[in-house]
């Protein structure tokens, strides 16, 4: 099993989605980066391909934020980032990332803003540049 930290990759039209206990938000059309973590059972292979599933086929029951904006209609998960590591980076990759952000959101167990971030543009090579400066290699993998 491997643990690490990843980015979740989303292209999107303009919409509203409820999460969860967070309700109602408007997303801007665009891109966004989702930042999480895989360092409980199961590791970064099983929790990405649960994001995979849960995005194309929405048959599994939303359990964290992402979950509810990933079933979100014509929302589409286009590429997954992810770095190997022990060591809890989750929060310090989301400060790197940081910028237009959806508050409160994915970050109910820790003290972030938010771990979901807005871009205009395709943000892949933003999102590998800020692993390496967190001094992790990137594993890209687009999935459209």
């Amino acid at each position: 099993m491997t643990r690490g930290i990843y980015c979740l990759i989303f292209r999107n039209p303009a919409c509203r989605i409820r999460i969860g206990r967070l309700g109602d938000r408007e997303f801007m059309a665009g891109w966004h980066i989702y930042v999480g973590s895989a360092q409980g059972g199961g590791g970064l292979e099983k929790r990405v391909a649960r994001h995979i599933r849960v995005n194309r086929h929405g048959n599994t029951p939303p359990k964290w934020h992402i979950d509810y904006f990933s079933l979100g209609r014509e929302v589409i998960l286009t590429h997954a980032v992810c770095g190997e590591t022990s060591a809890p980076l989750e929060c310090e990759l989301a400060r790197v990332i940081g910028g237009d952000s959806v508050r409160g959101f994915g970050c109910s167990d820790c003290s972030c803003r938010s771990h979901l971030f807005y871009r205009h543009d395709l943000p892949l090579s933003e999102v590998e540049s800020a692993f390496l400066t967190i001094g992790l290699d990137a594993a890209s993998k687009t999935l459209i």
